[in-house]
């Protein structure tokens, strides 16, 4: 039996105000820059979105934990149509607040080969309408969205002339949130009238942000909390961020399990698996950003990233080490230690073959540390996680560089899956994945 996977602070920082002069505490604060969000997709900006030809206003068909989520969806109608007949709706992934429809449209819709149309508008040129579903809090609770999911598939089936089947799917979180609500309209007995559901880089298994980063995120917060906006730490602790990541931690002094560290995760897949894990009627289509072939990023396992030494202040943040037991990956020094961190039994997930994200990049930037572009990203969605490998959720560790090649059809819970020709920023347009996905609406 594997050992569970685990971090020990080995020394606390929850005295270091009271530890340190007000000048250390502040030149700790400076040194990890400036607060913002490090760990999501940044929004699309470059040009402007069509206007929707619809929006609907959405609201979860029933409550979560006392919350009800509300959301909108924007309605491309396919060229020539003048009212919903092929419904394709795709759902936003994580970040924090509200949607930008328009800045998903953008990121769907980018030019991703010269002289060929986007994505989008390829799909509206095939005659399908795509909707956009959007959430007012994308950091909420998966089953709360999932909730406005459904209210948007009961409103496109209402809405559609004709009785055309639905696509319904989403990208990276959005991915998460349709299989449940599909799932639990199937549990429930609501006809979800879905022919193919699909997800595009969807961390079916969890997701990865280095724990070392969450630490920072938090320790950062406790010296110097966010005063314009949420900060990092807001993100790492939302509900949607504890269901989704593999392994998680609540604050910089937690020492414990981290893959069953949050109560919200171990709920939400028992959730899932009374809904029935998968939906059963669709024909359930996967892409990943990540390369099938079981080879990664060149991230040495334990490598510093920063190590940063400024008269007697040492702050250091290493690549996360493979396997092994007190495997250091963070320290914070003034002369002497005042914070360190160690994982045991931790896979090496920075360098795994999947959806990249730069927040190594970005903490260096907020930082203002000059940075090896070859460590700016690391793996955020592995590869074996996007494809919904047929594993248990808290344990897949061991299959991180898994060759893919000739996956048997029992080892995967989709009926068809892509992976990009190499590891692609996580949720990006690749022509392997786009013509891949296209030609299985083909005939649709």
């Amino acid at each position: 039996m594997s050992q569970e996977p685990r971090i020990d602070v080995e020394a606390k920082a929850e005295g270091i105000e009271g530890t340190l002069s007000a000048d250390q505490v502040q030149r700790i604060a400076d040194a990890l820059g400036r607060q913002g969000v490090w760990f999501a997709t940044p929004p699309e900006r470059d040009g402007q979105a069509p206007r929707a030809d619809l929006v609907w206003d959405l609201v979860g068909d029933e409550p979560y934990q006392g919350h009800t989520a509300t959301g909108r969806a924007a309605v491309h109608l396919a060229e020539g149509h003048t009212a919903l007949s092929r419904p394709l709706i795709i759902a936003d992934g994580f970040n924090h607040g509200p949607s930008d429809l328009d800045a998903l449209w953008l990121h769907l819709n980018a030019p991703y080969q010269k002289n060929v149309p986007g994505f989008l508008d390829q799909l509206r040129m095939m005659g399908i309408d795509v909707v956009l579903l959007g959430f007012d809090e994308r950091h909420t609770y998966i089953q709360a969205n999932a909730a406005v999911a459904v209210t948007c598939v009961l409103r496109a089936i209402e809405e559609r002339r004709g009785d055309d089947p639905l696509v319904v799917g989403g990208v990276s979180m959005g991915g998460m949130i349709t299989r449940y609500a599909l799932a639990r309209m199937e549990s429930e007995r609501l006809d979800h009238q879905t022919d193919k559901y699909f997800s595009y880089d969807t961390p079916h298994l969890g997701a990865w942000i280095p724990l070392v980063l969450q630490q920072l995120a938090y320790l950062h917060e406790s010296i110097q909390p966010a005063s314009d906006g949420p900060g990092q730490a807001d993100l790492i602790r939302s509900p949607a961020a504890q269901q989704l990541l593999w392994a998680w931690v609540e604050n910089e002094n937690y020492s414990g399990p981290v893959t069953t560290a949050s109560t919200l995760r171990t709920g939400f897949l028992d959730d899932l698996r009374r809904v029935g894990w998968f939906p059963m009627r669709p024909y359930k289509l996967g892409m990943a950003n990540g390369i099938g072939n079981g080879t990664g990023p060149v991230l040495p396992p334990g490598t510093p990233v920063f190590d940063l030494r400024h008269d007697s202040l040492q702050l250091t943040a290493r690549i996360q080490p493979d396997l092994g037991e007190l495997q250091n990956v963070g320290t914070v020094r003034f002369g002497g230690p005042v914070w360190t961190s160690a994982t045991s039994h931790v896979a090496a997930f920075d360098g795994a073959p999947g959806g990249t994200l730069d927040s190594w990049g970005r903490l260096a930037d907020a930082m203002g540390l000059p940075i090896d572009n070859a460590l700016r990203a690391g793996c955020f969605v592995p590869v074996v996680s996007a494809v919904a490998l047929a594993r248990d959720p808290f344990q897949w560790q061991a299959e991180l560089y898994r060759d893919l090649s000739d996956l048997p059809k029992d080892e995967t819970f989709l009926d068809a899956f892509c992976c990009d020709l190499g590891n692609s920023a996580h949720s990006s347009v690749s022509p392997t994945l786009v013509e891949w996905f296209l030609e299985q609406l083909a005939g649709w």
